[in-house]
């Protein structure tokens, strides 16, 4: 840990003596729970116990797989605590499932400490706003009191989910060697998505244990079936991403091309694809070595992943070529977009290492474009992406460090005029 930035070390110790003092204070406030807090406690605590220990394995495949920030999925147990267990046992519950899960997790203590305590904050504060809406009424409610009762749960989930993007969002961006991103702080589209279900499920499992207790045993079979179901998700994304840069290898990038093409092609759209080429990219593997290298390859990739709109698809053709999809675009979107590309790489500053491990700043860099868009380039995605290769190679060839748009596809037959 104390080889971590400084301000990483700072914000990682102020925010766990901040996040002590708020747990003591839940300490000194919750009264003592009765039997039916211990109860409904015990049922949690064997649920998540059971959901950890079948999922164990999945679990350890799943985290070697990623990189960043994993769902584990434990909030099934862990938001029906913070609606209906008083404090002090919230964080118990917390407790005993982050021990279970020391096991599997691997990971330095000091990440293990943070990631647990951001659990008992978000749900202890998620508790304290269901004691400011005055907990849940759940008897003999009337259809207008169902909608205010699901009103209250979905903003309680609001407040867990929002304290943990925070609190690892905020570590995660002072932990990043290079320029932070969106996505690296605030979590991919799927894994928000994974995350609001799994909140969901945890709503289900608190309605279940107040009305009907012996059910909860139904949601501990339906975690480990969902845990199966997110690990065969992740396979799947693995087989379609590039490991280096985490944006789409050919084959995740061809499949959504070709049904982005298909797309276009009925309802009579554009589609635009742009083809990037860093230039001089060798002369940074030959002068600062082959880390260096990846360094810039996964920055410019996060570039990418910034600068395009979220239904645009990035992909990494090989090498240091990366590929665009820009659906409903016409040539001028796509030249204005490729243009905007080439701007901001000539702007990217990479903090990495040479040879030798001493820090260094990539700088200065640029990129060669080629432009193609559907239907006026190629009525294929092979033809389209032919016609962009060409126009990268005509910008190579003009100097670099520019866009260029592919030459009018002439029909078949057509001969050109003399």
């Amino acid at each position: 840990m104390w080889r971590r930035p400084k301000p990483f070390i700072a914000f990682l110790v102020v925010a766990e003596l901040v996040a002590l003092a708020w747990f003591v204070r839940v300490f000194l406030d919750t009264p003592a729970p009765d039997r039916l807090d211990l109860l409904r406690f015990g049922i949690l605590t064997a649920g998540a116990t059971v959901h950890i220990q079948m999922t164990r394995r999945q679990e350890e495949r799943r985290r070697n797989r990623v990189r960043t920030v994993l769902i584990d999925l434990t909030a099934v147990w862990v938001f029906p605590a913070a609606i209906i267990l008083p404090g002090t046992l919230t964080i118990a519950l917390v407790l005993l499932i982050r021990i279970q899960h020391w096991f599997v997790a691997r990971r330095p203590a000091h990440n293990f400490v943070f990631s647990s305590i951001t659990h008992m904050l978000a749900a202890t504060v998620a508790h304290q706003m269901v004691v400011i809406l005055g907990g849940p009424q759940w008897d003999s409610l009337t259809v207008a009191g169902s909608l205010g009762e699901f009103g209250k749960l979905l903003l309680v989930g609001l407040v867990y989910e929002a304290v943990q993007i925070l609190y690892v969002g905020s570590i995660l961006s002072l932990a990043a060697q290079a320029r932070p991103t969106i996505r690296g702080v605030l979590g991919s589209k799927a894994d928000n998505l994974l995350e609001a279900i799994t909140i969901g499920l945890g709503a289900v499992t608190a309605i279940l244990l107040v009305i009907l207790p012996p059910t909860v045993a139904i949601m501990a079979v339906v975690t480990v079936v969902f845990n199966r179901l997110a690990e065969l998700d992740q396979l799947q994304d693995d087989v379609r991403t590039d490991p280096k840069t985490q944006v789409y290898n050919m084959r995740g990038w061809t499949e959504s091309a070709e049904r982005a093409l298909a797309r276009a092609t009925k309802a009579g759209d554009g589609l635009g694809i742009l083809m990037i080429d860093l230039d001089y990219f060798k002369w940074i593997n030959d002068t600062y070595g082959h880390p260096a290298g990846d360094d810039v390859l996964r920055n410019l990739a996060q570039l990418l992943d910034e600068v395009t709109r979220p239904s645009d698809v990035v992909g990494r053709f090989g090498g240091e070529e990366f590929l665009v999809l820009l659906p409903e675009t016409d040539q001028a979107a796509a030249t204005g977009a490729a243009e905007r590309i080439r701007s901001a790489v000539a702007r990217l500053r990479i903090v990495t290492t040479d040879k030798r491990g001493d820090q260094i700043t990539v700088s200065d860099r640029t990129a060669s474009i080629g432009v193609a868009v559907y239907p006026h380039h190629g009525d294929s995605l092979e033809k389209l992406m032919q016609a962009a290769d060409a126009a990268v190679y005509e910008a190579k060839e003009g100097g670099r460090n520019q866009v260029r748009l592919a030459e009018h596809r002439r029909p078949h037959g057509v001969k050109p005029a003399h």
